[in-house]
């Protein structure tokens, strides 16, 4: 492997090294990310292949270091981007050392590629072909300080390129100066909060044919790795919750070619759910390589079928609304849109991390079509999930007061309207008409053409059927009333 260079001359200084350095390589133990969830469309979006801060994610991963008895400087390569530098932790089994004090290298450009080298043999080669130096790379910016092996250091200003027989990675690195208890190769716990990860959650719905409202449901996980740095064989734990986080700046917790996991077991299974604190938690059953830039999918649960309630609604009325005090005013919340919406309803049959839903249908040809997409929130097992899909071609409504009278003696208003829905479909469709009764809170139904459907103190509803080709009207009348001590607006 070569990293390239370009220099017009070349400088080497040679001198030896007061403080032993040593370096930290990867451990043979596991690799362990737990991610929260973000919404943030910047890991996800195809357009841009460099690293993003959004996103939060717990790291904890093993390192084996040689260690000198005393003080020695250590170089840990190959983190991320975003480490949050303040919350790192290293334990080092056993005693065998202790940090004294550490300072983190961001990896930015030609310099990441080059730090990932750090701790590893390579040859530094200058224009005309000849090698500079050889021996460990101590580190990448300012210059390459190379030991050779007689503990001679070199610092190299300008070069051509580097060879390396190791492989290297995009990413910052950490260096610590270290006081060993004793010599010998130690193993140590590296573990540290980063931005540039984090998972979000991603449902396909596919109506089935018939009259009756079936979903075939697909749970997916989109795991995105803008870091800066590869994660080989990593043990993943998703967790599904908002945690808060108190700082103001840093990594915050909210398609690219997808990566594979090295155990096919990640795909065929489903994960592990479990809790942790007052969140819900997903451990993948194989360890998975997240490359750097890249989105990974993998099944939350297995796909099925699910009973669904499909729902055409004209919304009349100002919904969420209500006044101080009763409008008597003619002119007020008359005519509503002419848009009739088209909403899904399920029932979560475990529980179901936020995410959005994407529901496709069968076309005449057997071809599936996506109608639209609507937003799960957090939901419970058996929590009701309401989407709304778009707004129905073919369907119309109409709204209009047909009479308004005020009683200031009595107490009293009466209030009518006309809902006129047309259907210009082949095919007869049931819509619901949703009237919000927003004058004042004390009404009543006084007449009406159809009988409600559902009557609640804030809402009104009339299921009615639209003959293809055709239209039909809805009347009804809200009478209102108020104590003698409420003055009317």
């Amino acid at each position: 492997m070569t990293v390239s260079h370009l220099s017009r001359s070349i400088l080497a200084l040679s001198c030896a090294a007061v403080i032993g350095s040593a370096t930290a390589a990867p451990a043979t133990g596991r690799t362990e990310l737990t991610l929260y969830r973000s919404d943030d469309g910047a890991l996800y979006n195809v357009g841009d292949g460099g690293s993003v801060e959004a996103g939060y994610a717990m790291a904890r991963e093993p390192r084996q270091i040689d260690l000198k008895q005393g003080v020695q400087d250590i170089v840990l390569g190959g983190l991320p981007a975003y480490l949050d530098s303040e919350a790192l932790a290293l334990n080092i089994d056993n005693g065998a050392g202790k940090v004294l004090s550490q300072r983190l290298r961001i990896g930015q450009g030609a310099d990441a590629a080059l730090g990932s080298l750090v701790g590893q043999p390579v040859d530094v080669v200058g224009s005309s072909g000849q090698v500079i130096a050889s021996g460990t790379l101590l580190r990448a910016s300012n210059g390459l300080l190379v030991s050779d092996a007689q503990g001679q250091t070199s610092l190299v200003r300008e070069y051509a390129a580097v060879r390396a027989r190791g492989t290297f990675n995009t990413g910052s690195s950490l260096e610590l100066r270290v006081e060993g208890a004793r010599a010998g190769k130690a193993t140590a716990s590296l573990s540290y909060p980063t931005g540039g990860l984090g998972w979000r959650a991603a449902y396909i719905g596919t109506l089935a044919d018939g009259n009756s409202c079936k979903l075939q449901f697909e749970s997916r996980a989109s795991i995105a790795n803008r870091s800066g740095r590869d994660w080989n064989d990593t043990q993943l734990t998703l967790i599904a919750g908002e945690p808060r986080f108190a700082r103001n700046s840093g990594p915050r917790p909210m398609m690219m070619a997808a990566a594979a996991p090295r155990a096919k077991a990640a795909y065929d299974a489903a994960p592990e759910q479990d809790t942790v604190g007052d969140y819900r938690s997903y451990t993948l059953p194989g360890l998975v390589t997240l490359p750097d830039g890249s989105v990974t999918q993998t099944p939350l649960y297995a796909t099925r079928s699910i009973d669904c309630e499909r729902t055409l609604i004209y919304e009349a009325g100002n919904a969420g609304w209500s006044p101080n005090q009763p409008l008597i005013a003619r002119d007020v919340g008359g005519n509503s849109g002419n848009t009739i919406t088209s909403t899904l309803a399920l029932t979560a049959f475990d529980s179901l991390p936020a995410g959005n839903l994407r529901v496709m249908t069968l076309d005449r040809q057997g071809s599936s079509q996506f109608i639209g997409e609507g937003r799960i929130a957090d939901t419970p097992k058996r929590g009701k999930v309401d989407v709304t899909l778009g707004n129905a071609f073919d369907l119309r409504g109409e709204r209009e007061r047909t009479d308004f009278k005020v009683d200031k003696s009595a107490r009293t208003m009466d209030e009518a309207f006309r809902v006129t829905l047309t259907n210009a479909g082949d095919s007869a469709r049931t819509v619901t008409v949703r009237e919000h009764p927003f004058r004042w809170r004390e009404w009543s139904l006084a007449s009406s053409s159809a009988k409600p459907s559902v009557q609640k103190p804030d809402l009104l509803e009339f299921r009615v059927q639209v003959p293809a080709n055709g239209k039909v009207t809805l009347d009804y009348t809200l009478h209102y009333q108020w104590a003698a001590d409420v003055q009317p607006q």
